[in-house]
């Protein structure tokens, strides 16, 4: 899809979830032969002509300007993101250029993650993942086993039924996994590896589809998640996402417990099941 037909059907998908009554309009109940706002509403409310606005949608209308933006922002109700993604698409001078070469993890970033004493990740685009320490490694997918060039979250996902039992909260975090692609490809539309990653998920996943369907766009850096571990069992685990200065495209992601509760006590106790599975014949001799 062009930049200016995923534009458009961005528009159209934010048209559509917005509420009449929220805006001041008569709900025009058994009269809307759609869900939410016409084209002519939006249209009177951001102050441009309707043939306009169709053009927009449409994938027509080209060089947007900012004051048409900012308008749609405001009328539609946009929040960050998605007003970032909209600009990403609009204006590609401005627009990072796609970098094909392969990310790698510095030997001091590596360190750094063994360092970490709770669960920990680093991502990369694509939110493919990278590298992790032995409590990342120990929490939910068992990413040694996962070839390389597999080792990406929304493909273990959508594509491998079995991550339902690991997140009692699938549905919610497969549409946070999808936002945060949405948001991705506005930053690198031209990107083909990307093109192939959503090719190959819309194929392999109807729930995807629909998700990608949706044009939802958020790039949630921080929150809270409940993980089933196969050890310990469940995790109320948070999470913080930072971004590296010198690769904003890497990203560092560290779980944590809140300090004395059941999911700290557990991850402790991961972390020693971990120590005792790799100890080696040796050492289990000259334990006290």
């Amino acid at each position: 899809m062009s930049d200016a037909a995923e534009f458009g059907a961005f528009l159209k998908a934010r048209r559509a979830a917005l509420d009449p009554v929220d805006l001041g309009l008569p709900d025009g109940a058994g009269k809307r032969r759609v869900a939410g706002l016409r084209r002519e509403e939006i249209a009177q409310l951001a102050g441009i002509s309707v043939d306009y606005y169709t053009r927009l949608e449409q994938g027509r209308a080209r060089n947007v300007s900012d004051s048409i933006l900012d308008a749609l922002t405001r009328v539609l109700g946009l929040k960050d993101d998605e007003v970032t993604y909209l600009r990403n698409l609009v204006a590609p001078k401005r627009r990072r250029p796609v970098r094909q070469r392969p990310q790698h993890v510095r030997p001091e970033l590596r360190l750094m993650l063994d360092a970490i004493q709770t669960p920990a990740f680093v991502f990369g685009r694509y939110l493919d993942v990278l590298a992790w320490n032995s409590l990342g490694g120990a929490l939910s997918f068992d990413l040694p086993a996962i070839p390389p060039g597999e080792r990406n979250i929304p493909k273990m996902f959508f594509l491998d039924e079995s991550t339902k039992d690991l997140h009692p909260e699938w549905n919610t975090v497969a549409g946070e996994i999808v936002a945060n692609l949405r948001a991705e490809s506005g930053k690198y539309p031209d990107d083909p590896r990307l093109a192939q990653l959503i090719g190959e998920l819309s194929l392999g996943s109807e729930h995807f589809r629909k998700l990608w369907a949706t044009h939802a766009v958020h790039e949630k850096a921080r929150g809270r998640k409940i993980v089933r571990n196969a050890i310990v069992g469940e995790l109320d685990l948070y999470y913080e996402t930072l971004r590296l200065p010198d690769d904003p495209d890497l990203a560092l992601v560290v779980y944590t417990a809140q300090p004395g509760s059941e999911t700290e006590r557990a991850l402790g106790l991961l972390a020693s099941w971990i120590t005792d599975s790799t100890t080696t014949p040796e050492e289990e001799r000259i334990r006290p």
